[in-house]
């Protein structure tokens, strides 16, 4: 039997206004994160589920909880063969102190084997790939890739001594025997040589199949919107070409949440985000997708991205994808090299919606905005749209006339997505920007429909901010959320 590649991956961003019914505290802790999978799973129709293995409170025993607490819906959904549980490691290469927390979730994989084994009286493993963020080489997928296979299984024919047991005659055997390891590519550099880089990882491997996770809101935060939409359209273009080239299919993951500006994927517009990236095989749901929407629209949402079929990307004209991206991209970190100290004192009222640490991303490696410190996406987000800034027209003077002309053909989302994003602007607070920002934004010709109770918020929340320090402001920044669907 073929294996089924998931369409739609449920993932733990703190995107979400509301809290999902089943959460015991304003912040999800771990059980909480146990039963949002099996909700995603049983209630949502999503077919797989990120675990995060970076932060505080991980919890390595997920798979024996689900099958023990819910062991009706799992023997008719078979974890690993029906539904999946993907597993996104820390980078050892950067996120230096939860180093080794990558080696306990790797040795972890096999107890969960024979958890499933037991449960199920067969050998399909219930993890079998994990997901490696900011990847840079081909050799920081090997080495993952090769730590367990080596280290984490191949120690089960050590014996203790000449003529002793080896570990698996002591303790039992070690399975899976392997695992995929998917690159998650989140910078502009190694965007645009995915490729490269998953080809050198292959080279030596026989595999059915390879995953390829392209960021989307990360791009954005760090090079602006059309930079990351174009990095996306490049990325995935030369991996269909590689496809072809090897013979091998690639799979492609797209990390979009609801924030236009982090993607723009809600319910109620799936079908052009599909049209947007035809290519990719595997969406992200985040958490206001889930939560801050009807639940009937979540779940015809998630059913039109597994009813759907990937098709061929576009091709794009990288020459000049890589113009605007540099002339958008610097635009756009002068403009926020302006008003980062605003959003950083905004997202400081931004609630947290989850007790651990998720990863950092980019700006949290402190290498990226010329020393400047920004919170991470959601947070950045929402405080720009708080704001009544949509963060979507930072770097559109960047643009010329012809360049927007050719983002309408490459992104045929481009302009209903700024209209998304647009409506939550509030001119009084724009004026905190240079004026070529106000100007480019209305170079664009778009009708757009303001929303003014939104505006109205956001000028509450500006006088919050210059009056009294924001005392009060987390309230009236949640009722803001509220109106987009969306934390940020």
């Amino acid at each position: 039997m073929a294996l089924k590649i998931p369409r739609c991956m449920s993932t733990q961003h703190p995107d979400n206004v509301h809290l999902p019914f089943f959460a015991e505290s304003a912040d999800l802790g771990g059980e909480d994160e146990i039963q949002e999978a099996y909700y995603a799973f049983s209630h949502l129709g999503c077919d797989e589920q990120m675990w995060d293995c970076e932060g505080k409170e991980v919890d390595n025993f997920v798979v024996k909880k689900l099958l023990s607490k819910y062991e009706w819906y799992f023997r008719e959904h078979h974890l690993g063969k029906d539904v999946f549980l993907t597993l996104r490691v820390p980078n050892p290469a950067i996120e230096k102190d939860e180093a080794k927390i990558l080696l306990e979730t790797l040795e972890s994989i096999p107890r969960s084997f024979d958890t499933a084994k037991l449960f199920y009286q067969d050998d399909v493993p219930p993890i079998f790939e994990v997901i490696l963020p900011m990847t840079s080489s081909a050799i920081s997928l090997d080495r993952i890739y090769r730590y367990y296979r080596d280290f984490v299984v191949g120690k089960q024919n050590i014996s203790f001594r000449k003529g002793d047991a080896t570990l698996a005659e002591w303790i039992g055997t070690f399975e899976p025997a392997s695992i995929n390891v998917i690159p998650l590519f989140e910078d502009l550099k190694n965007m645009l040589q995915a490729d490269v880089i998953t080809r050198e990882y292959l080279k030596d491997k026989e595999v059915e199949h390879q995953r390829v996770f392209l960021a989307r809101s990360d791009p954005a935060m760090n090079y602006g919107q059309v930079s990351a939409i174009l990095m996306n359209k490049v990325a995935l273009h030369r991996l269909q070409v590689l496809e072809e080239e090897l013979s091998i299919p690639i799979y492609p993951i797209i990390g979009v949440g609801s924030a236009p500006f982090r993607g723009n994927l809600k319910p109620g517009n799936v079908g052009d985000i599909k049209k947007e990236y035809p290519s990719v095989q595997t969406f992200t749901v985040q958490s206001a997708f889930k939560f801050d929407n009807p639940h009937d629209e979540v779940m015809e949402g998630i059913r039109s991205i597994n009813d759907g079929a990937r098709s061929r990307a576009g091709e794009v004209d990288e020459e000049r994808c890589r113009q605007i991206i540099d002339r958008c991209s610097n635009a756009y970190r002068d403009t926020l090299i302006k008003v980062a100290p605003l959003i950083n004192e905004v997202s400081a009222f931004v609630p947290r919606r989850r007790k651990r640490k998720l990863h950092i991303g980019l700006f949290g490696y402190s290498r990226s905005l010329e020393g400047v410190k920004l919170p991470r996406a959601i947070g950045f987000c929402c405080a720009f749209y708080s704001l009544g800034i949509p963060p979507e027209v930072l770097g559109l003077d960047g643009l010329t006339d012809r360049d927007i002309d050719f983002m309408r053909e490459v992104s045929p989302h481009f302009d209903q997505n700024m209209r998304d994003a647009i409506q939550y602007m509030n001119p009084e607070s724009m004026k905190l920007l240079p004026e070529k920002v106000m100007r480019a934004t209305e170079s664009l010709g778009l009708d757009i429909e303001y929303d003014e109770e939104h505006r109205a918020l956001t000028s509450h929340i500006l006088t919050l901010l210059r009056s009294n320090g924001g005392k009060g402001m987390e309230e009236s920044v949640l009722r803001a959320a509220n109106l987009r669907g969306f934390l940020g």
